[in-house]
């Protein structure tokens, strides 16, 4: 029986977090888009002391005058990095940069611009807030706060985070293991030229960027011919050594198409064929210690399958609790779907003038032509039960990568 998209999506999930990788650790310089594999702590307050957010000049805010101006005498200095800071009493006032710490005895600075120098003496005038222009300690992070979640990305400004809170390396999930296998017999390498029935290797291509934007760079690259022996040689290899196979082509129900007999017949086949458009062959299995995702030949259909449930595998792997970013946008057009499946439409987005995002499907939605997949910006999904949509209407979308 062919699962819906919802129920492979959800399969795949429950897949991938009950295989979640090993932890290790490694320097934040190679930390980026790793995945955090438990909480970080903050050990102390951050910043760790109160601080100037401005030049100027450090004082007491019960100090300042409520009308008129006051003089106050400048007592010293201390600059961001001083190893210490003069104390400040009554009527005195410390000359201070941005980020440096704040004096013993006061609270509030005075911007630079807002006073008038007379030698030693610094003249406020009134309508200064008591309390500005300070950071005050544990701003940002108290000690012992949650800074980090496990689960979490390491987008450049969290590694910021960690770095901030002396962290030097980050304890993070291993990346997966991956193997990349295209097949068929009429594909080429695109530097050899095109003979009788026979058409360049884009899949490889296409999948590798896609595994390298995830942060995953295949172990194991091949194409392989429409052969049994070659075919479970390769699969059983790269179960022992990977933790997931990814392979386009060859899993349809054709006289060549051996892979499902195969995924079988080593491994264990978790569901096969699912209710969507392109994409509709997909295979979900494990041989091994590796998942297996066989994705069907055609590009577009490679790629939509790939985005639908590979990159959620992967993220299961490696523990990922933050859930996807939801794009939502109205059509520009109205569509007809004539069929009981879902559909994944190629389509470009635009926002208008009044910040409305809207999506209009292409022309060509072919499932064997690339330009369409060159041409969008994303992916309208339309449910199974859903046959027509008029121009307005409310969609989701999944975004492809390169959207900016």
């Amino acid at each position: 029986m062919r699962l819906s998209v919802a129920e492979a999506r959800q399969r795949v999930l429950e897949l991938g977090r009950s295989r979640r990788l090993l932890d290790e650790s490694i320097g934040l310089e190679a930390a980026f888009g790793r995945v955090l594999a438990a909480d970080v702590v903050a050990p102390h307050d951050q910043p760790p002391f109160a601080n100037s957010a401005m030049d100027g000049f450090a004082l007491r805010g019960s100090d300042l005058p409520a009308e008129g101006e006051r003089r106050f005498r400048l007592a010293g200095q201390v600059f961001a990095g001083a190893a210490s800071a003069p104390d400040c009493g009554e009527g005195e006032c410390v000359r201070i940069t941005t980020g440096a710490p704040l004096p013993r005895g006061t609270d509030t600075v005075v911007v630079k611009e807002n006073v008038r120098l007379d030698g030693d003496t610094v003249v406020v005038g009134a309508g200064e807030a008591a309390g500005a222009n300070v950071r005050p300690s544990g701003e940002d992070y108290r000690s012992g706060e949650i800074a980090l979640h496990g689960g979490d990305r390491l987008t450049a400004a969290r590694l910021g985070v960690l770095a901030s809170l002396g962290g030097a390396a980050a304890n993070v999930v291993r990346v997966p293991r991956v193997a990349l296998f295209v097949t068929g017999d009429e594909l080429v390498p695109p530097s050899q030229p095109l003979g009788f029935g026979q058409i360049h290797d884009s899949n490889r291509y296409s999948l590798g960027a896609l595994l390298r934007q995830a942060g995953i760079e295949p172990g194991i690259v091949a194409h392989l011919r429409d052969d049994p022996d070659e075919l479970r040689a390769a699969l059983r290899d790269a179960g022992e050594r990977c933790d997931l196979i990814l392979s386009s082509g060859g899993v349809s129900a054709g006289e060549a198409d051996f892979l499902p007999g195969l995924v079988a017949e080593l491994g264990r086949v978790h569901f096969w064929k699912v209710r969507m458009k392109p994409g509709m062959p997909l295979l979900c299995g494990e041989i091994g210690r590796a998942l297996v995702f066989s994705l069907p030949g055609n590009p577009v259909s490679t790629i939509a399958t790939f985005l639908a449930f590979v990159r959620p595998a992967l993220d299961a792997l490696q523990g990922v609790t933050e859930p996807p970013r939801r794009w939502r946008a109205r059509l520009a057009a109205p569509l007809i779907k004539r069929h009981d499946r879902a559909e994944f439409l190629r389509a470009s987005l635009e926002s208008g003038d009044d910040g409305t995002l809207r999506a209009t499907p292409l022309r060509k939605q072919g499932s064997g032509m690339l330009r369409g997949v060159a041409e969008a910006d994303a992916l309208i999904f339309v449910p199974e039960d859903v046959h027509e949509l008029q121009a307005g209407h409310v969609v989701d979308v999944l975004p492809l990568p390169g959207l900016s």
